[in-house]
């Protein structure tokens, strides 16, 4: 293989990596390594690559970060790279340390409580109205799933806090204009308005 040829085999290899083609990128990565045993960048592409295929959702924004930091300093981000792969051992924990830290850690120091803690606080017998409006002053109530989202104003349209649930409707449906719940919820708070009247 010639070096021109290994150019061209890397820039294909990156290419298929950022259109998600991660098999294909591998072959390549793998081609090149084959024949360049000592190329880091290749080394670095084969395990990106094998993170990514086996849908490790960090490896993505890892390759975005190496990509990022050859534009500065190839040699240097070769060695950053390998560095932090080998002190990997591919699991998504290892990803999170990298680049954040776990979810909950991050809701502990937000000061909020989960919206799955929430909603076992009310199956244990209490009540939605009387517990929000004893925890909306002094924490957040943190969702991370759309189906919770969709629950919790359902809860608040159901619980006469129809203005809030308003506001989150309306910052909602201006990101998913045509989502068919949020219509329907907002559908649900305007027959309650009318019916007050």
């Amino acid at each position: 293989m010639s070096t021109l040829s290994k150019y061209k085999i890397l820039t294909q290899a990156k290419d298929s990596f950022s259109k998600a083609d991660f098999k294909n990128a591998l072959e390549k990565f793998a081609q090149v390594l084959q024949n360049y045993p000592n190329s880091k960048e290749a080394y670095n592409g084969v395990i990106l690559s094998e993170m990514a295929m086996s849908g490790e959702g960090g490896a993505e924004a890892l390759f975005d970060y190496y990509e990022i930091l050859k534009e500065d300093d190839r040699e240097q981000a070769d060695f950053i790279m390998e560095e932090i792969l080998q002190n990997m051992d591919g699991s998504l924990e290892k990803l999170s340390e990298v680049f954040a830290e776990p979810l909950r850690d991050r809701l502990e120091l937000e000061d909020g409580i989960l919206y799955q803690d929430f909603k076992t606080i009310i199956e244990g017998g209490e009540s939605f109205k009387e517990t929000f409006e004893n925890i909306m002053f002094s924490t957040r109530v943190i969702i991370t799933k759309k189906e919770d989202f969709i629950d919790f104003l359902d809860n608040l349209i159901d619980h006469d806090f129809a203005e809030m649930a308003l506001t989150y409707l309306e910052n909602a449906l201006s990101i998913y204009p045509s989502d068919e719940l949020l219509r329907k919820l907002l559908k649900k708070l305007a027959k309650g308005n009318i019916s007050e009247d």
